[in-house]
């Protein structure tokens, strides 16, 4: 009867060290919410022993910090971390270094010919040593397709390049003077030579007809001074003010017309950037009254544009620099052209 009633009191107080522990645990785990307790090592070395003492089917009756499930993880991932062994493994394979990307797209964009093998040897020229395999991995990555199907639409930088010594584009632009009959459109004919990037005003009239244009032709393909006697290709839009220069061109000349596609100004860009040039720095400063005026500013501004302008396609040089140019002695004075409106500077000559 004793021993009964001693372990009916060591049960009663057991259970009250059970409720006591079970609320500060629910206490614990409403403080810190759905918030993941951190523990290390130690902790969960001792918890895992404990655990194993008391059994799973215990432990689900009790309010416990961590549940028998994840145990079983701490279990399973420290089996796991015992095979591993990826901080012994070796390096894979290296990357391609980017100054060989960068040389396997340049030799693929400016050889539309060159297949995978060809580019293979010309990185081995330049002690690049790799498989074929990579350069056609390279060239996929970066949207590249072979040779076959490059070479079939070259781009038109390509073509530019090719035919550089050669190639010249022309273009009009408008300009608005003031004459006794009012305000007159008056269309202003240039060309370019691409390389030089050397302009010619072919001729500047209030209607470009035919029998005009033809004339023009006539005079930039003169033998002697013509400024399209060397030219092998001429960029050319669809505007049909261009058509008599094209039927000349065909029928008394040598130069082949390159006829840009429709609404893509892109492609004549040198010209188009020049008239940009043009208009920005000269025209629409300047209100014209009568030809003469005009002629004056595009002959004052073409040789401001040869000679005192700097031009960053062709290393910020001037296209036709003059003796004195880059002279460290004598004083620095400004010249001008149109009132002011252009201006460069350079030494008097001592």
């Amino acid at each position: 009867m004793l021993l009964a009633v001693l372990c009916g009191m060591v049960n009663q107080r057991q259970q009250q060290i059970i409720q006591f522990q079970n609320a500060q645990i629910e206490a614990l785990l409403k403080k810190f919410g759905r918030k993941r307790l951190l523990l290390n090592d130690d902790q969960r070395r001792l918890l895992a022993v404990k655990a194993h003492a008391i059994g799973r089917k215990a432990l689900l009756e009790l309010k416990t910090v961590v549940t028998p499930d994840t145990i079983l993880r701490w279990h399973r991932e420290l089996v796991a971390r015992k095979f591993d062994s990826s901080d012994k493994r070796n390096p894979g394979r290296p990357r391609i270094r980017q100054v060989i990307v960068d040389a396997i797209v340049r030799f693929a964009k400016e050889n539309p010919t060159w297949g995978y093998d060809r580019i293979q040897g010309a990185l081995k020229n330049v002690g690049y040593h790799i498989a074929d395999s990579t350069v056609a991995n390279v060239l996929k990555a970066h949207g590249i397709e072979p040779a076959p199907d490059r070479q079939r639409t070259p781009a038109w930088s390509t073509f530019l390049k090719a035919h550089w010594d050669s190639i010249f584009a022309t273009d009009f632009t408008t300009v608005e003077v003031w004459t006794r009959n009012g305000l007159v459109t008056f269309y202003v004919l240039a060309v370019m030579h691409l390389k030089t990037r050397r302009v010619h005003i072919a001729g500047i009239t209030p209607s470009p007809n035919a029998t005009w244009m033809k004339q023009a032709c006539r005079n930039l393909t003169d033998c002697e001074d013509g400024f399209l006697k060397d030219a092998k290709h001429l960029i050319v839009d669809r505007d049909t003010s261009f058509i008599a220069m094209r039927e000349f061109l065909e029928q008394n000349t040598d130069t082949e017309v390159v006829l840009l596609p429709p609404k893509s100004l892109n492609l004549n860009a040198y010209m188009e950037r020049w008239f940009r040039s043009l208009k920005s720095e000269c025209l629409s400063r300047i209100i014209f009254f009568g030809r003469r005026s005009l002629e004056n500013a595009f002959g004052e501004y073409v040789k401001h544009y040869h000679r005192e302008r700097n031009h960053q396609g062709l290393g910020n040089q001037l296209i036709e620099p003059t003796a004195n140019v880059g002279v460290v002695v004598g004083r620095i004075e400004c010249r001008e052209r149109l009132g002011g409106m252009l201006k460069y500077y350079d030494r008097r000559a001592a």
